[in-house]
């Protein structure tokens, strides 16, 4: 029986926990703190349900219980002044007056107090004033729920190494003194691609691993995807919201084909379409029209993520390889070229312009990428030179190149597929 609620209560926890968070936050004004008064719920919880039962509101009842402890600590130090004084007035401190096993149901316009909470946590667990580190590592334990333990897993660090870079992280927040709101005009639109950038990272993390023994890490593309979908509620007039919902819809959608019965790569135009998740494309292509009827209606042009979902959507379009629309690909890397200009982009161009026009002029784009310093260690750039000049039947070239980008791989899986790449690349033998 106690191992049954233990589980509940786990559950309750991972779905609730964010929402705590933020509610507390709001009062005490440091996340740090607000996540230890979160956390003392937590064991009230684990004290109280296995004997009294999991209350039919359990994430209202971990809410409220953390309130309450969030007000005994304001008490405790001494706060009663103008500090309890403005909380006395504030309705939501009133609330957390209830006792946890008669809290009601939240209305419409509390769950909107909710997601404003929920945004302030993901906008100063996301401050610029934090490395992308931190701000990965706060984001995952904070709106994630994942476990300290669970997020040295997945970046293959050290479980103390990512437990001092979140101490660090909540201690840098309070000593730079970071409030506990929404940022309000430009700074809303620059602190939002730092939130969009590290939700991107998550995912990307997940869906190709940079190093380790997988391919793919599920969980992180999970968290990302949740963490998206929480952000297209809570900002639901952002275009490029919409934008990073679509794009990891769209690419999570193909992950049961990503790899072989044996967990190895397979590459996107070797993959069973019919393996690709119908309801994720759905949802991504709807994501995507939403974000550009947003743009439309404010005369923007569509933004980064919304260009790279609109690529993603022709893959998910075409039923079969052979079906790709890769001109409309190439024109869009075009655009995404002009709106983010990177080596990356220009790389993935190359790519989209070889399919399209011909190899020859894919490796025009390559070659002249060949030079930038930022990609000298980057495996991909050897990989798709490789891929094209064998298309261009220079094979001994071909070989060398994946040789190269194996040697540059540190995803186990990774340099398996380009060492089979390089194999695959003998010279021919003349006809008889």
């Amino acid at each position: 029986m106690h191992s049954a609620t233990h589980q509940a209560i786990s559950a309750v926890w991972r779905i609730e926990s964010a929402r705590i968070v933020a509610t507390v936050a709001r009062m005490v004004r440091d996340i740090g703190l607000a996540e230890e008064l979160a956390q003392d719920a937590l064991v009230s919880a684990l004290e109280h349900w296995p004997t009294q039962g999991v209350p039919d509101k359990p994430g209202a009842w971990l809410t409220a219980a953390a309130k309450n402890k969030a007000l005994d600590h304001l008490r405790r130090s001494r706060m009663q002044g103008e500090k309890l004084e403005q909380i006395g007035h504030d309705l939501e401190a009133q609330e957390a007056l209830i006792v946890p096993d008669f809290v009601d149901a939240l209305d419409a316009a509390r769950q909107d107090e909710i997601g404003d909470d929920l945004l302030r946590l993901i906008f100063t667990a996301c401050h610029p004033v934090l490395s992308t580190d931190a701000r990965v590592a706060l984001t995952l334990k904070l709106l994630g729920g994942l476990t300290t333990h669970e997020i040295a897993r997945a970046y293959l660090v050290p479980e103390p190494t990512i437990a001092q870079r979140i101490v660090r992280a909540k201690r840098a927040l309070s000593e730079a003194r970071v409030p506990f709101e929404l940022p309000r005009g430009a700074a809303l639109g620059e602190r939002l691609a730092s939130v969009l950038e590290v939700v991107y990272l998550i995912f990307n993390e997940g869906y190709t691993a940079t190093s380790g023994e997988d391919w793919m890490r599920p969980a992180l593309t999970d968290e990302a995807l949740r963490l998206g979908r929480m952000l297209a509620g809570l900002a639901a007039g952002e275009p490029e919201v919409h934008g990073l919902a679509a794009l990891m819809e769209l690419q999570a959608s193909r992950t049961a084909a990503r790899v072989d019965a044996a967990g190895r790569p397979v590459l996107l135009l070797a993959q069973d379409r019919s393996r690709w998740d119908r309801l994720l494309i759905r949802r991504g292509l709807a994501a995507l029209a939403h974000a550009e009827a947003l743009g439309q209606a404010r005369s923007q042009p569509l933004g980064p993520y919304a260009l790279q979902a609109a690529i993603a959507a022709c893959h998910a379009r075409a039923h079969q390889a052979a079906e790709t629309d890769w001109a409309r690909i190439a024109a869009l890397y075009d655009a995404l070229a002009q709106a983010a200009p990177s080596p990356v982009v220009e790389l993935n161009r190359a790519v989209a312009v070889g399919m399209a026009f011909g190899p020859a002029a894919g490796l025009e784009i390559i070659d002249a990428l060949r030079g930038d310093k930022s990609l000298q260690g980057y495996q991909w750039l050897p990989s798709v030179r490789g891929d094209l000049l064998a298309k261009l039947g220079r094979r001994g070239e071909a070989r060398a190149e994946f040789e190269r980008a194996a040697g540059l791989a540190r995803n186990a899986r990774e340099r398996e597929l380009l060492l089979e790449r390089a194999s695959e690349m003998q010279p021919l033998e003349p006809p008889p």
